[in-house]
């Protein structure tokens, strides 16, 4: 991650989580692989788009939750430092959101 995003030495908002972050991402992985598959064995349509909405709610779920623990950590922790650093992250957190929301 580059430095203007995080801080050397910082500790992820996810640290206590990462296993299980990289659990359900392997999941994830999995049923993307599963999507290849059907594609190739030529499965009916709206079988394979049951299959992406799934895949895509899994995703978000991912999201939300590193979501909610940066705002935890990250961002909870620069406002009680104060400082231009707190303003920062709300925007930095502001314009995650919107591109959660837009996608």
């Amino acid at each position: 991650m580059p430095e203007s995003a995080q801080s050397v030495g910082q500790v992820p908002g996810y640290s206590a989580t990462k296993e299980a972050h990289l659990k359900r991402l392997r999941r994830i992985e999995g049923q993307v692989r599963g999507l290849q598959r059907m594609v190739e064995a030529d499965t009916y349509c709206i079988d394979v788009l049951t299959q992406v909405s799934a895949a895509t709610k899994a995703l978000e779920a991912v999201a939300l939750s590193l979501l909610e623990e940066h705002l935890g950590h990250c961002v909870a922790g620069a406002i009680q430092a104060g400082g231009q650093d707190a303003e920062a992250k709300v925007k930095e957190a502001s314009a995650a959101i919107a591109r959660l929301v837009r996608s």
